[in-house]
């Protein structure tokens, strides 16, 4: 784990920036369905999408990887993200 800064942290950054934003998240749990991403984004003006969070220098699993493409191909927009500032490149 790079400087310290776990998964659950890059998640508090991600819900009061969005919040701050006057956006809405939901933490979703996936019923018989691994490797779904973490949260929903929703903010004015921008298309809604899901994001997977990881700590700084972490990817995302072979399973993680199969759902997330199993989303996009009909349609989602799936991303991930493990730092502050990959955070606020979401939010541009």
């Amino acid at each position: 784990m790079l400087s310290g800064i776990r998964e659950r942290d890059i998640e508090a950054y991600l819900v009061r920036r969005v919040r701050a934003l006057g956006g809405e998240l939901r933490k979703v749990r996936w019923v018989g369905r691994s490797g779904a991403p973490d949260r929903r984004v929703m903010l004015k003006h921008k298309a809604p999408f899901w994001i997977e969070l990881k700590a700084p220098g972490k990817s995302i699993s072979p399973h993680q990887l199969r759902e997330h493409r199993r989303m996009q191909t009909l349609g989602e927009w799936v991303v991930t993200a493990d730092s502050f500032q990959a955070i606020e490149d979401l939010l541009k």
